[in-house]
């Protein structure tokens, strides 16, 4: 693991990171963080005990590698002296929809650039993160990445022409989650269960059912198989999802996000 880590931006992603690397005991020998206005960087700095820089010198000056975690809209008027700053270091950027090319034009000395996706689960440690580098990654510089990024979960590396793709189904992926808890709650109030046990049961339901998948290792349709009797009531259930063309729908749902997705990372 490289011996200094700099954070530029201080929000919830960056915070995602400097938990995970503290919880999990791979935190470098040097932690730093910078916002222009200080106002999430101060906080953060006295939460975790991590150094908070005075200035975009002082937070580089010995850095090896700067995470980009500002919000994306930032990006474009971002100080110009980045460039020389992160000159030979590794740029790590989690700015949603910014590709290579523009984060390459930001960064043109950097050593290698590279850029990420992850999900809000990231905050407590479950969350995905998807990544493609400029150039092939030294050794050392994979290293660095994968502690970063595997401190708030999973990462896998994916062409930069599937990024889109990815955001599409992970990086969005959570809310989906979300919405069919909601779903599904509401359909057990409907059904007659107290609203305070109909969220109970479908947040637990879907939480449980998470962890089988994940334990268990086979394919979802597997899962769904076990559970369901020929004419018993998870079956029904599904027929109904079918006729509701639920597959189809969620075809068209990853696709709306992809295309958005697509639009956001236009220069």
């Amino acid at each position: 693991m490289t011996a200094s880590v700099a954070f530029l931006g201080a929000g919830n992603m960056a915070a995602a990171m400097i938990d995970g690397l503290i919880a999990a005991g791979t935190a470098p020998d040097r932690l730093a963080c910078y916002s222009a206005s200080g106002r999430s960087a101060a906080p953060l700095a006295a939460r975790t005990g991590i150094q908070l820089a005075g200035s975009l010198a002082a937070l580089t000056a010995e850095a090896d590698t700067v995470v980009i975690a500002f919000k994306p809209q930032h990006l474009a008027a971002a100080d110009p002296s980045l460039a020389e700053l992160t000159r030979g270091r590794l740029v790590i950027s989690v700015l949603a929809g910014k590709r290579l090319a523009t984060l390459a034009r930001v960064f043109p000395f950097a050593r290698n650039v590279v850029r990420t996706m992850p999900n809000t689960p990231s905050r407590i440690g479950a969350g995905v993160t998807g990544w493609c580098a400029a150039s092939p990654l030294r050794p050392s510089d994979a290293e660095t990445l994968l502690t970063v990024l595997e401190a708030m979960g999973k990462a896998v590396e994916i062409p930069e022409s599937q990024m889109d793709a990815l955001t599409g189904v992970s990086g969005s992926g959570p809310a989906y989650v979300f919405e069919f808890a909601a779903a599904l709650r509401d359909a057990g109030v409907a059904a007659g269960l107290e609203p305070a046990v109909a969220e109970m049961l479908a947040n637990e339901t879907i939480l449980g059912a998470a962890r089988l998948l994940a334990r268990r290792g086979v394919p979802a349709e597997t899962l769904r198989n076990e559970v369901t009797s020929p004419n018993g009531t998870t079956f029904a259930g599904l027929q109904r999802l079918a006729a509701g063309e639920f597959r189809p729908l969620m075809t068209a749902v990853v696709a709306a996000a992809k295309a958005r997705a697509e639009e956001l990372s236009r220069d």
